[in-house]
């Protein structure tokens, strides 16, 4: 998504873990047109790490126009075997960092009339085998920043709030961990990117990608008693 923005002449800040990776993203986004590329490693699963990155994007671009969120913790794609201090830590990463880090930056976000990207997944919508606590982080950013699109347009602040709702991407972490459980075609990640990068400028509630998706979770809702069967035709019912 950062080597999209740069294409676009933006001024980005990237963060991760792993600093090394880092600075291989930024040397590349060089290359590719960025006005300006900066970065700072974080990690997600220290609660105080999130505010600290908003603190430093705002200094070092004077303000900010979207903020992306599109990280998330390792994920097991197993069956739940009752590991509760797993489920806390990937809610810590991909929903409570996620929480943080808009609380830091909407105020910053209401100055320039910005914008809330939210990459969240079709297991945040549909729950599916191999994903509990994975879903359940996933249900919770819809809950939340669907929630909090209302609250913002009740208090009349100018923030918009796109939640990009994903199927199966093609990263290798995402074939790897499905390969023998799952029976769908996984869509292509730069494309998926740019989708996320045209719903946030277009301000658009919701991004399905691919957009067949939508009308997936629409007959969920529609056909409650087809749920199991849809499942199982996707889904390795066999595997352990």
């Amino acid at each position: 998504m950062a080597y999209h923005y740069c294409r676009f002449g933006a001024e980005v800040v990237v963060t991760a873990r792993r600093e090394a990776v880092l600075r291989e993203v930024a040397e590349k986004c060089k290359t590719l047109g960025a006005k300006k590329i900066l970065y700072i490693p974080a990690d997600m699963s220290s609660p105080s790490e999130p505010e600290r990155v908003v603190r430093f994007a705002v200094q070092k671009l004077g303000g900010l126009d979207y903020l992306v969120l599109n990280h998330i913790a390792a994920n097991r794609f197993q069956m739940w075997d009752g590991d509760v201090e797993y489920t806390r830590r990937l809610m810590q990463v991909n929903f409570f960092s996620y929480v943080a880090l808009a609380t830091a930056a909407l105020q910053t976000l209401e100055r320039s009339n910005g914008s809330l990207v939210v990459v969240s997944s079709l297991a945040g919508r549909i729950p599916t085998p191999f994903t509990t606590s994975y879903s359940a982080s996933k249900f919770a950013l819809d809950g939340f920043f669907t929630s909090l699109r209302h609250e913002l347009t009740m208090q009349k602040r100018n923030v918009s709030v796109t939640l990009c709702i994903l199927g199966l991407i093609d990263t290798a972490s995402a074939l790897e961990n499905t390969r023998g459980k799952v029976y769908m075609t996984a869509s292509p990640a730069p494309e998926a990117a740019l989708a996320i990068i045209r719903g946030g400028a277009m301000r658009v509630q919701e991004l399905f990608y691919p957009w067949l998706l939508q009308h997936v979770c629409q007959l969920w809702v529609l056909f409650p008693s087809n749920r199991d069967r849809v499942l199982q035709s996707y889904y390795n019912y066999s595997s352990p």
